[in-house]
């Protein structure tokens, strides 16, 4: 495993309160479950892949993954699976691990070789897009990283202090910005997102 074909975590740990609480990984999209088309786009770059949620990991045992929990109790946001995804590729030798959300079908075919040579001077790099505003600021989307194992302690430190936010602790350690046109990263948070969804499927 290199960095340029990282293991990769899909992180789907969330409530969906959004979506009643169902499984966005499971949610039927073109026919097929949401987490089917994620793992079209990984399998060709990532090495080992693994999925983390919380509950009984037998509703995803079709997909024949591991299903990794937070380590944290009470579902703390998704650097807890972030953390749990550092856990796993330290199990199994990795020093970088990829991060994608389990929300957003259609990550880009590249993410793995254009993050690891953006990292940053920790090793760190994230996923952004345009922003709403021409010539506005790029928007970051830290659920799509590549992130250094050796960052573990940090980040076990920041939970620990209830420090949630994806964005303080990836500027905090100076995370390399890689930039995609277009939104690739758009996810699926209401019954809306889905349809819209599925007429761009249709469309294609």
């Amino acid at each position: 495993m290199t960095p340029e074909r990282p293991p990769a975590m899909i992180l789907a740990g969330g409530r969906a309160t959004r979506m009643a609480g169902r499984d966005k990984p499971l949610l039927p999209l073109g026919g097929r479950p949401l987490l089917a088309h994620i793992l079209d786009r990984l399998r060709p770059q990532a090495g080992a892949l693994a999925l983390n949620a919380n509950g009984d990991p037998a509703r995803f045992a079709e997909f024949r993954l591991p299903v990794l929990a937070d380590s944290l109790p009470d579902r703390p946001g998704p650097l807890a699976g972030v953390l749990a995804a550092m856990d796993w590729a330290a199990s199994i030798g990795a020093d970088h691990v990829l991060t994608v959300a389990g929300d957003s079908p259609c990550p880009p075919a590249d993410l793995a070789a254009r993050l690891a040579a953006g990292r940053g001077p920790q090793g760190l790099a994230i996923a952004a897009s345009a922003g709403p505003q021409q010539g506005g600021p790029p928007r970051d989307h830290p659920t799509f990283g590549l992130w250094p194992v050796a960052l573990r302690p940090a980040l076990a430190r920041a939970l620990a202090a209830d420090r949630r936010r994806m964005r303080d602790f990836t500027q905090a350690h100076q995370a390399g910005l890689v930039l995609w046109a277009g939104d690739p990263f758009a996810n699926i948070n209401t019954p809306e997102d889905l349809a819209r969804a599925e007429a761009r499927l249709a469309g294609l």
